[in-house]
């Protein structure tokens, strides 16, 4: 993927909410964790085509807390590169375990998150019934649980 960058935005940059909000139903949502997360962006010369969150939740877990690509550049492999860079910053910053978290209506993303060697570690009951104001929909089906996904990161 030549002409494309990939950098970590500072802390003064502006927050891409158009692109997060691909991943993550509201801008609130986004703001309980985006201000304590490092932001990157996935740009090809003309303009932001994807970008990730990672939110540091100890010294050994790093967490994918919004990952999206805009829609003309999906199914183009972009996905993974993101997810590579996430174990490569991981890994270079001594993390133990990579986690991302996804509905459980969003069978795509699952089955996206265990072909890039994630393995379904967990279940936040509720977790869309709890923490937005309106019921969310995928696929057909009411967003209800949280299904967490790990990859354990070798030294």
């Amino acid at each position: 993927m030549e002409n494309f960058t990939f950098k970590k935005i500072d802390a003064h940059s502006k927050i891409p909410y158009g692109l997060l909000l691909l991943a993550d139903e509201t801008t609130e949502a986004i703001n309980r964790y985006i201000f304590k997360s490092d932001i990157y962006l996935f740009n090809d010369s003309q303009q932001d085509i994807a970008v990730m969150a990672l939110y540091k939740h100890s010294d050994a877990e790093l967490e994918i807390k919004n990952i999206a690509v805009i829609e003309s550049y999906r199914s183009k492999g972009i996905g993974s590169i993101l997810i590579n860079k996430a174990k490569e910053i991981a890994k270079k910053n001594h993390y133990k375990l990579l986690t991302v978290g996804t509905s459980d209506t969003g069978f795509q993303q699952i089955r996206f998150y265990e072909k890039n060697g994630f393995m379904k570690t967990g279940i936040r009951k509720n977790f869309f019934i709890e923490n937005y104001p309106d019921p969310i929909y995928e696929n057909g089906l009411q967003m209800q649980d949280m299904i967490l996904l790990t990859h354990h990161l070798s030294e």
